[in-house]
């Protein structure tokens, strides 16, 4: 087998594979040889059938076999030897078409190689960690926000009007065409103005009603209503107005801890702080990472597959394209042109993308099978009922696993190389720390 360098083009590269006839013959005889041992014909005894007979009746089946073997063999003896790494799957082709048995086998391979990635002093970049101090009056916010959404409701003042997110108690009949239908009628009904729990429409045409009122509600059920027998119809409501309430934040007290499941109101305080010295944390190190990837970008260079950032930009403008038209669902859509900026930022994405990798790699930095199983319940506790099924799709799919480890990893890389730089703390309000996040967003 000869295999020739035919371009050496930045990162493209080109060979010609010749695969001799004799070669190939060989292989396709060491196969037939192979098969022989077990097989029965007529005639003969197990594995007595003549070679010449064997590759008479199956020559051609093999043929075909024996030289995607031979090719692929080819293939990964030019990696082993040359250290190469397709960045993407190599191009292969014949290049005599007209080949016929007995002739050489000649393949053109095409491929972009993965760039050498240069070594880094991360001990140059310089990168700030924002740590927020958690102040009472945050704790006391959170603890605010609780009580409101524990809220009791309580009667408002006699010839109170309803406004938007009172609770009005009514008794209700529905009825289309002067029909009544199941279903459509309730006693006692509390309902909280602005919820829209009910037919969009029924609830505004109660605002402003009074206890003792009766209002006559118009509304149109929806096309796409649950119930075929009321899709699309218009209806009346007759409603009579018991009650109406207003909301009463519950009590900052021992007794809301213990609706959270806590023991005492000092037990949801510290679960409080706790919850928000993560979110601070999290919220801390989007801030670090951006810093970090920024400093990457202007620290390190290097040549970038033109296929990889290609395929990144089409992807970028094909995702943007979509946020920008939300109604278009399908990709049935004329063909989306990357911009300027989108294949600056598909560069950038790259780059960094496999600079990264290649800090894992050298590091040895791996995802543990513990690391996978935490992510997958984390991911499964979206799918309510269905975790099993969940389980079997991610064991059954590399592509569904690929997508879990990526940014577990990343996140173990990026630790990795924080360790190395040039890391200081700056304390920052939480206002401040909501800032820094709200600009990244911006970008």
């Amino acid at each position: 087998m000869q295999v020739t360098e035919t371009l050496n083009d930045g990162l493209k590269r080109a060979y010609q594979i010749t695969v001799p006839a004799a070669e190939l013959d060989a292989k396709v005889n060491a196969k037939l040889e192979e098969a022989r041992k077990d097989f029965q014909m007529k005639g003969f005894r197990k594995g007595k059938a003549p070679a010449a007979l064997m590759k008479k009746m199956f020559g051609k089946s093999v043929l075909g076999e024996a030289m995607q073997e031979t090719i692929d063999d080819a293939m990964r003896g030019h990696f082993d030897e040359s250290g190469d790494r397709p960045a993407m799957q190599p191009d292969v082709k014949m290049t005599n078409e007209n080949w016929e048995e007995g002739d050489d086998v000649e393949v053109e391979m095409t491929y972009e190689k993965l760039p050498d990635v240069p070594e880094t002093d991360f001990a140059k970049l310089k990168l700030e960690k924002l740590v927020t101090k958690i102040e009472d009056e945050a704790v006391d916010e959170a603890l605010t926000n609780l009580a409101e959404s524990t809220s009791n409701f309580e009667s408002r003042r006699k010839g109170s009007k309803a406004k938007d997110g009172d609770q009005i108690v009514i008794d209700f009949v529905g009825s289309v065409d002067g029909e009544e239908f199941e279903g459509g009628a309730a006693e006692d009904y509390p309902l909280v103005l602005g919820s829209n729990s009910f037919i969009p429409g029924f609830e505004e045409q109660l605002v402003g009603a009074k206890a003792g009122e009766e209002v006559t509600v118009n509304v149109s059920f929806p096309a796409e209503y649950q119930a075929p027998n009321l899709a699309g119809k218009d209806a009346v409501f007759a409603c009579t107005v018991k009650d109406v309430k207003e909301p009463k934040p519950a009590e900052i007290d021992d007794e809301l801890a213990k609706k959270y499941g806590m023991e005492d109101l000092e037990a949801l305080k510290t679960q409080i702080k706790e919850r928000l010295a993560d979110e601070y944390a999290g919220a801390a190190r989007m801030v670090t990472k951006r810093q970090l990837m920024d400093g990457l970008d202007e620290l390190v260079s290097f040549d970038l597959p033109p296929s990889l950032v290609e395929t990144e930009a089409n992807q970028i403008a094909h995702q943007l394209w979509h946020e920008e038209n939300p109604d278009v669902q399908g990709h049935d859509h004329d063909n989306i042109e990357p911009t300027e900026e989108n294949k600056k930022l598909a560069e950038r994405r790259v780059r960094l993308g496999l600079l990264l990798a290649d800090v894992g790699t050298k590091n040895e930095i791996t995802v543990s099978d513990a690391e996978m199983q935490q992510a997958m319940m984390q991911q499964a506790r979206q799918y309510p009922g269905q975790e099993r099924q969940f389980f079997e799709f991610i064991q059954k799919n590399a592509g569904a696993q690929q997508q879990l480890r990526a940014p577990i990893f990343e996140d173990k890389v990026v630790d990795y190389i924080l360790e190395l730089a040039d890391v200081t703390e700056k304390e920052v309000t939480k206002d401040e720390l909501q800032k820094a996040v709200e600009a990244l967003e911006e970008e």
